[in-house]
């Protein structure tokens, strides 16, 4: 199928593209283009106009600070996994976009792209809901952070407004003392995961104070569940206090009981690989 007829237009100032935007209630903004073109070309979106931002200056970095990684707008997703600065400020980042599609689709498609398309089936917008990120966001109206608590509200559909768009995303950097791990099964490597699960650990340097696991292709949207209590339990079972706060959908791809197994078997190795990151990370601290 061909896309239904819409305007193009494509400025050369974030103001341009801004203006267009609050002036066209049904325009889409358009960056890597590797969601929102495969929807056009199936007529399941249908916007008025596409807003290409690809022209806009400024958009394409991918920052590293003490507090985190700052990745703009235009970052492809090919870019951020080649920072050797923001794998070692943040390693969930390299552990989960090495699963994104394949080299092709990493080239063009861009990591905040991916997290406002909200689509719970990718890993970024997990990644940045299991690290307690945030977006910032552009509108005539000013700027604001949306916390990525906030920013997810249903499938494929953020929290932002339609005239506004996401100039960059934040992901904290992991604490000493914190590990990280992801893991997720796919029927081929660089299709959509079945079941993705990512964890986030912090210790004291060897126990367990805090424990978050972060789930792709499990529900609607990126649930993140906290298991501290039940990993500081002997006879705790992680995967089943996740379960009782998820409801694995059915679909195509996994029955609703091959997903709930999944989770069974990936939560607690993951959340194993994470501590033993943690607990690595906080040696290294100790003998440099």
């Amino acid at each position: 199928m061909k896309p239904a007829p819409f305007a193009y237009l494509r400025p050369s100032t974030l103001e341009e593209a801004l203006a267009a935007l609050a002036g066209e209630q049904g325009a889409k903004v358009l960056a890597g283009g590797q969601s929102l073109v495969p929807l056009l070309s199936m007529r399941l979106a249908a916007p008025s106009m596409l807003v290409d931002i690809n022209a806009l200056p400024g958009l394409g970095h991918v920052r590293v600070a003490e507090d985190g990684v700052r990745v703009g707008a235009l970052a492809r997703h090919a870019e951020v996994l080649a920072s050797a600065e923001a794998a070692q400020a943040q390693p969930l980042l390299g552990m989960a976009l090495s699963h994104v599609a394949h080299p092709t689709i990493r080239n063009r498609g861009t990591t905040v792209g991916s997290i406002v398309h909200a689509d719970a089936a990718a890993e970024m917008p997990m990644v940045l809901r299991l690290l307690e990120g945030s977006v910032d966001v552009a509108s005539v109206r000013g700027r604001r952070t949306v916390p990525a608590a906030e920013l997810f509200a249903g499938p494929l559909e953020s929290t932002l407004a339609h005239d506004e768009i996401a100039v960059e995303a934040f992901f904290p950097g992991l604490a000493p003392g914190a590990g990280v791990a992801f893991q997720e099964i796919a029927r081929r490597h660089g299709d959509y995961a079945l079941v993705g699960v990512a964890a986030h650990v912090e210790t004291d340097g060897e126990a367990i104070t805090r424990a978050r696991v972060g789930f792709v292709s499990v529900s609607d949207v990126p649930v993140v569940v906290d298991v501290t209590d039940a990993v500081q339990d002997p006879a705790g079972d992680p995967a089943a206090t996740a379960l009782a706060e998820l409801d694995p959908a059915e679909d195509i791809h996994a029955t609703a009981a091959y997903r709930t197994h999944l989770v069974k078997v990936l939560a607690p190795r993951v959340l194993a690989a994470a501590t033993d990151h943690a607990r690595s990370r906080a040696g290294e601290a100790i003998h440099p």
